[in-house]
């Protein structure tokens, strides 16, 4: 699969700031820096506001300017190219509707022109999460002329994971990226620079779990670390 995507141009589609790092910032790492991929961030939500009950932007402003900052200083850090980010709301994209999301997704597919797109699994447990990969899907339909080649979804963990089991749609991955203790510090560093989004252990997201669940994943194909991926579509 990675000679596959050497020299390939990759959009990560996601809904929050951090979900771009947490299910892949250790494969975005060293297609950067190994595979000469040129990858772009587009981060549909704004990743604040849902912290309060009624959404006011206004209320977040200060909060969402650091958070800016530190989408910046997390893609200095894993070592990617570009990011865009938009102002869905957040935990609420069930309230816009999902042919807006599209056409984002879509412009950026125009301005960007990927082959590659990585994006959410879509059972996850987060609304914004799962409306992100239906967005997806449509953008970047199997016609003809369609740039887009590959679409692999990823585990967000703390909300991958945390799916009913009964769920229909569970995570069932079918790539394994191999990775190695470095790309995972870099994926770990990242997720550092969110002052809102860093956890301590045991959550999922803190540095010890996150390099936790890259060993249960290598250890699951005969590798140190790893990151898993389904494989959806790949013309």
């Amino acid at each position: 699969m990675l000679e596959l995507l050497r020299n390939k141009r990759i959009l990560v589609v996601v809904a929050h700031p951090d979900d771009e790092l947490l299910g892949q910032g250790g494969t975005i790492n060293k297609l950067a820096k190994e595979y000469n991929c040129t990858i772009r961030a587009v981060i549909l939500g704004e990743g604040i506001t849902s912290r309060s009950n009624v959404r006011d932007v206004k209320k977040w402003e200060q909060e969402l300017e650091i958070h800016n900052r530190n989408m910046k200083e997390a893609m200095e850090t894993v070592g990617y190219d570009t990011y865009k980010c938009y102002d869905f709301p957040d935990n609420r994209f069930d309230s816009v509707d999902l042919l807006d999301i599209v056409k984002v997704i879509e412009g950026e597919k125009r301005d960007f022109r990927p082959s590659v797109i990585f994006t959410h699994h879509g059972g996850d447990t987060n609304i914004d999460h799962r409306l992100t990969f239906d967005a997806v899907m449509p953008a970047v339909r199997p016609m003809k002329d369609e740039i887009v080649k590959t679409i692999l979804t990823f585990e967000t963990p703390s909300s991958t994971e945390w799916q009913a089991s009964c769920y229909p749609n569970s995570f069932q991955p079918n790539v394994f990226i191999q990775l190695n203790e470095e790309h995972i510090d870099a994926k770990i560093n990242g997720m550092e620079c969110y002052k809102f989004e860093k956890r301590s252990y045991p959550h999922p997201r803190s540095p010890e779990a996150l390099k936790t669940i890259a060993k249960r994943c290598g250890l699951i194909v005969g590798y140190d670390y790893a990151e898993p991926f389904m494989l959806i579509r790949s013309m």
